[in-house]
């Protein structure tokens, strides 16, 4: 990554960008997240998945604890810049909190169970 690619990102007035998290082996959309610039950062330097918790207001690594660690195969940037996408190898269960394999499961229609 350069200084000039990381211009590149446009955050939202809420200093974020949507951050979509994919399957590197087999194109599985798994979870989207939030990043800022101190979460992309940890996320190109360490090789793991860091967002930005609108909720808890902090930052956290995905599977620091459930153990469903996404490890970073490679980040782009949409034509905008107002959007990422992670290329992941997943770990574990799965990305998504309820043990799915992916935060994606239901489907309008389909009388798919209420979040948990």
């Amino acid at each position: 990554m350069t200084e000039a690619e990381l211009a590149l990102v446009r955050y939202d007035s809420a200093g974020l960008v949507p951050a979509i998290v994919q399957d590197a082996s087999d194109g599985t959309v798994l979870m989207l997240g939030y990043m800022d610039g101190e979460a992309v950062q940890r996320t190109l330097s360490s090789g793991r998945t860091w967002f930005w918790s609108r909720s808890r207001q902090e930052y956290w690594c995905k599977g620091e604890t459930s153990g469903d660690r996404q490890w970073v195969q490679e980040v782009r940037y949409d034509c905008d810049g107002d959007a990422l996408l992670v290329l992941v190898e997943q770990e574990g269960r799965g990305a998504c909190h309820t043990g799915n394999r992916s935060c994606f499961y239901r489907s309008f229609g389909h009388g798919a169970p209420a979040p948990e």
